[in-house]
């Protein structure tokens, strides 16, 4: 059963799967609630705390599920209400907690709320939307998917006006102006709370509300609907959570915590392509600086920190340089790249390298915030660039070598999907089966790692973070306490051996245990402390007070 620790997302890990990725049960070739619920016992094998559902509504999937048509439905082939039903009952009775994304606003062009909209312009619900004689209106709102999108706004020959919209042209935006649209969102967010969901993840939270002359992002009627819809879910609903999809410089994401009264969570976007960009350059500088700007926020309040997401590696976060930088190194050819981002899964930006995924895996389990595994991460699965738009990295989850990678028993026809099948990523070697067999795969070392993780979940889900500054660039190094804890953490971002001499007077006198093998190393006697590392190498140490007075114990002894 569910424990009932208030932050209980602050020390979980979550992992983020599409229904339709992960299990067929029924052999028509896309995953659904009943596979979902097939397959706990392997996440809850992997140590997941807590998922996150892409959207599973009726939609007519121009956007995979981003332009629902009925947000009180599930798509049929994901399975029905009671399969849903059970699917929640069986994950909680596993403690592990099921948030879904919530997309606020947009909906399908195909929705009945805008079929009514655009049927006359004296209809009911004409003004559920928003419609224009000009598209001349909201001038300074950006274009998001630039590579498909040339205006915001959409004429509709029938009414003889335009509608608008900030991603594509079949997702028209709600206008939350109209006090009847944000009582129907609070609707929708009943029904799917009552129905037992711990959470949602805000798609698109910034864009809710427009006004001339700005932006359109970021306003502060948003600010206040959502704390609106926080004071409802807390008095109604407590243990539930928000977390926030706002892909915004650290400034206007930290304003989605509010006074800790607004978002739970929010994703650090500005800090996922540093973390690419300080490999590249094997400088730890640029995450060193995105924390301490992301730093401070209220004490109830986390960030989620990802690597990869069903979403392009986005790019809007950097500067030009940057940018400039994460295509000569990760996008060299042009289809890997969509929109200003990157359209790949970790294990092909890393080269397939496990010594550099263990690193960004380590790396994101121990900075401050709780990480999100996105599905098939944890068996290194490769992508498909050449397929359209953002679906080569939402392929089948690779189960075995067995036919359609054991995700389905039906004709390879008729997946929604092909599976993996380059040499270097193909699902009969790349596979849970293969990889549960396999003691030094990458699978058993993210059980592993995170089940460590668990050992410190209040130490890195909680714990402050202090840099440690010092000459070599190349090793970015901090400590993380919380209480009597403290755990010092090292990371070679670059491709060579090196070495890194550390201040830790503050910490003399205490032993480092490194923290996965429990290895003990030689006590810190002095201010300056030294330690080799192989190339993308990196080291968890818990400082601990030694039990006798030794000055050094052999690395590696029991």
């Amino acid at each position: 059963m569910l424990d009932n620790n208030g932050l209980w997302y602050r020390d979980a890990v979550f992992y983020e799967v599409p229904v339709k990725s992960f299990y067929d049960s029924n052999k028509d070739g896309i995953g659904d609630f009943n596979g979902l619920t097939m397959k706990l016992d392997y996440l809850k094998k992997l140590g997941v705390d807590a998922l996150w559902l892409l959207p599973f509504y009726k939609s007519p999937l121009k956007d995979d599920g981003y332009d629902i048509s009925d947000y009180y439905s599930i798509l049929p082939e994901y399975g029905t209400i009671d399969d849903f039903k059970n699917f929640i009952d069986t994950a909680h009775s596993m403690n592990i907690r099921v948030i879904a994304d919530l997309v606020l606003n947009h909906v399908s062009d195909q929705h009945p709320w805008f079929i009514e909209s655009r049927s006359s312009i004296d209809n009911p619900k004409r003004d559920w939307f928003i419609w224009s004689d000009t598209p001349e209106k909201f001038k300074e709102a950006r274009i998001i998917f630039i590579d498909t999108e040339k205006s915001n706004w959409t004429y509709d020959p029938e009414t003889k006006q335009y509608y608008f919209h900030r991603f594509y042209s079949s997702q028209p935006d709600l206008n939350y102006d109209n006090p009847d649209v944000r009582n129907e969102v609070k609707k929708v967010i009943r029904y799917w709370l009552d129905l037992g969901l711990d959470g949602f993840r805000a798609d698109a939270v910034p864009y809710l509300f427009k006004r001339e002359n700005t932006n359109c992002e970021n306003l502060p009627e948003t600010h206040n609907f959502f704390k609106e819809i926080r004071r409802m879910m807390d008095e109604d609903y407590p243990g539930t959570i928000l977390l926030a999809e706002a892909n915004q410089w650290p400034t206007e994401t930290k304003a989605y915590f509010g006074n800790g009264d607004e978002f739970h969570m929010a994703f650090n976007f500005p800090l996922m392509p540093r973390i690419f960009i300080a490999l590249a350059r094997s400088d730890y500088y640029p995450i060193m600086d995105i924390i301490k700007q992301t730093l401070p926020i209220p004490d109830n309040c986390d960030w989620c920190i990802f690597l990869r997401n069903h979403d392009e590696l986005t790019l809007e976060m950097v500067t030009d340089s940057e940018r400039d930088i994460m295509y000569r190194e990760y996008a060299k050819i042009p289809k890997m790249r969509l929109n200003l981002g990157i359209r790949r899964r970790l294990a092909p930006l890393a080269d397939n390298d496990i010594n550099t995924i263990e690193l960004l895996n380590a790396l994101i389990f121990s900075l401050p915030g709780t990480p999100i595994i996105y599905y098939g991460d944890e068996i290194g699965m490769g992508d498909n660039i050449y397929l359209g738009d953002r679906n080569g990295v939402r392929t089948p989850m690779q189960w075995s070598y067995d036919r359609n990678a054991g995700f389905s028993m039906a004709d390879s026809e008729q997946l929604y999907s092909p599976v993996i099948t380059n040499p270097n990523y193909h699902y009969e070697s790349v596979n849970v089966e293969a990889e549960l067999r396999l003691s030094s795969s990458l699978l058993n070392w993210m059980i592993k790692i995170i089940h460590v993780r668990k050992d410190y979940k209040e130490l890195l889900g909680r714990g402050s973070i202090k840099f440690i500054e010092q000459g070599n660039k190349r090793v970015l190094s901090y400590i993380r306490e919380y209480e009597n804890q403290r755990m010092l953490c090292l990371f070679n971002l670059s491709r060579n051996p090196t070495y890194v001499e550390l201040n830790l007077s503050d910490y003399i006198g205490l032993k480092p245990i490194e923290a996965i093998t429990k290895a003990a190393f030689p006590r810190i006697k002095d201010d300056r402390y030294f330690i080799t590392m192989t190339p993308r190498s990196f080291f968890w140490f818990n400082l601990i007070v030694p039990e006798r007075d030794d000055s050094y114990d052999l690395i590696g002894e029991d």
